[in-house]
């Protein structure tokens, strides 16, 4: 019997949210127990030893995942949301959608200049949502030391986008198809 991957504990949903889309589906990962900390494991395995001040997570699935490693690493855990939803002062960053723009907020006081940060997230598609919390980080003084995604769909240039930007990126997985 073959040991499974993290890829194998993901469910793919076709023709969803809209038809001819297919949806990479973590919840399947999340609720089993050692498919859940496989993936938080593997997550972590490449900044082993590096010192890490906070883990930033992206809006939603991130914060599950963010919150596990930065639990694993004894840090603090930093949500970046969708506009409106942080209750307190917020800095923004708007970027592109393939259907318009979206804006995505940090509290602006939850960083400090010099702290060294990883961002985790689900899915990096075309890292525009990835790209703006880089930014936001960056804006407050933060030193984004990588990004750690489960998924990593290639064909939508997300990972070439950040490696633009300099960024470390780490994938668990790759789906190809959009």
């Amino acid at each position: 019997m073959t040991q499974k991957t993290v890829k194998d504990y993901i469910r793919s949903i076709y023709d969803f949210p809209h038809e001819g889309i297919i949806f990479r589906d973590v919840t399947t990962l999340f609720a089993d127990a050692r498919g859940f900390r496989m993936a938080i494991d593997q997550l972590l395995t490449p900044y082993a030893g590096e010192r890490i001040d906070k883990v930033v997570g992206l809006e939603a699935r991130g914060f599950i995942l963010g919150g596990a490693v930065a639990h694993q690493l004894s840090t603090g855990f930093v949500p970046i949301r969708k506009k409106g939803k942080l209750p307190g002062t917020v800095i923004s960053e708007a970027y592109e959608l393939e259907y318009g723009e979206a804006v995505m907020e940090i509290h602006d006081d939850s960083l400090q200049p010099g702290e060294r940060v990883l961002i985790v997230d689900d899915l990096l598609a075309t890292g525009g949502t990835a790209e703006a919390g880089i930014k936001l980080c960056r804006r407050l003084g933060a030193e984004v030391i990588g990004c750690a995604f489960v998924i990593d769909l290639p064909e939508l240039g997300g990972g070439k986008r950040l490696a633009a930007m300099g960024m470390p990126v780490h994938i668990l997985c790759e789906f190809e198809g959009a």
